[in-house]
């Protein structure tokens, strides 16, 4: 009999890549959303997790016995996120104790844990670089705390183990997702290529200069994969990047060399992309006609806020994996290429010219 997995969030850049995963090894997957699309494979479950009613009513007699939480709503204050998010994990997680089927959560949060919330992005005390999951909480409210919480008392309640998973920003391909770096950088190339505006990067001298690392989505599926099937793994924190590190200013180099036009030098004045293109709506419906593209909404394709904010910080961001790789997870993903890859998927789909 085939292990059974419920992924909530299944249509975002993390959930999508953990459900290709479980079903390329066999298993049988359930994916949550409020709005599914058609994943092959995949058994869809249509709940809005604000209804703790209706995600009864969805997840009666589903059964799983490993839950993937992978999603998030942003909401206007940190107040808010931690209400919000909070809830949603426990919603899903009550409505799954009625069957009691569960022997493994795994969730997924990110280095804000170490950061701080958006609220108070890198600043104030931080923990020395390299993160180490033995670094503590911060004395900040953080919406990634609330939901760790509730996954905590809930496997006290019901009896199953947990893991954390601490991505950096991470590399991946999903249409409307809040958090997309890979697709906002291939779409602000592509503007720039068209319009021959200057390939400028966005983001502060630190992280031009400094060391940094981030995480593709695949690597990230693997290590929920292992950390959820391997005994040694339960009930643990950790962090997950690729296992490389590199510079910005040798990645926008990589970055424009693959759309075929060439880096600007960095600014004298921190040049964000919400600034650079506040104004390509319009100029992304005439190219989407042009080439021929099958989404003509730039909004649903790029996060510069997000974006901006992960290029934007003023310090050193690197973050260790020993903890896991003593455990044996040994895999491994070169970022230039997990960059590359999305391009070449967002191109072969016709997302970008």
């Amino acid at each position: 009999m085939s292990e059974s997995a419920l992924v909530v969030g299944v249509t975002g850049i993390v959930g999508s890549a953990i459900s290709r995963l479980l079903l390329d090894r066999g298993w049988q997957v359930a994916g949550l959303s409020r709005t599914p699309t058609e994943q092959q494979g995949v058994t869809p479950v249509v709940a809005d997790l604000n209804d703790p009613e209706a995600l009864k009513s969805a997840l009666k007699g589903l059964a799983p016995t490993y839950v993937y939480l992978a999603t998030w709503s942003r909401q206007a204050t940190e107040a808010e996120n931690i209400r919000v998010n909070a809830a949603h994990i426990r919603n899903v997680l009550d409505a799954l104790a009625v069957d009691g089927s569960v022997r493994h959560v795994a969730l997924v949060t990110g280095l804000k844990h170490y950061l701080g919330p958006f609220e108070a992005y890198g600043k104030g005390a931080l923990p020395q670089t390299p993160f180490r999951e033995e670094q503590g909480r911060l004395d900040v409210e953080n919406f990634y705390y609330a939901q760790e919480d509730e996954v905590f008392a809930a496997a006290a309640r019901d009896g199953f183990t947990w893991s954390v998973h601490r991505p950096h920003t991470i590399i991946g391909v999903a249409v409307g997702n809040a958090m997309n770096m890979a697709t906002t950088l291939a779409v602000h190339a592509s503007i720039c290529k068209h319009t021959g505006r200057p390939f400028v990067f966005p983001g502060s001298a630190a992280q031009w200069n400094s060391l940094t690392d981030m995480t593709d989505a695949r690597q990230l599926a693997r290590q929920l994969l292992w950390a959820a099937t391997t005994p040694a793994a339960a009930n643990q924190a950790f962090n997950i990047v690729n296992g490389d590190v590199f510079r910005w200013q040798w990645m926008w180099g990589r970055i424009a060399q693959w759309f075929d036009i060439h880096p600007a030098a960095l600014p004298s004045e921190t040049q964000p992309l919400e600034q650079q293109m506040a104004n390509d709506a319009e100029v992304w419906k005439t190219m989407a006609s042009q080439y021929g593209l099958q989404e003509a909404d730039i909004t649903r394709l790029i996060s510069p806020w997000h974006t901006d904010a992960d290029l934007g910080r003023p310090i050193e961001v690197v973050t260790d994996m020993s903890k896991s790789r003593k455990l044996g997870f040994l895999d491994y993903q070169a970022t230039d290429d997990a960059f590359f890859d999305v391009f070449t998927q967002l191109r072969e789909a016709r997302l970008i010219p």
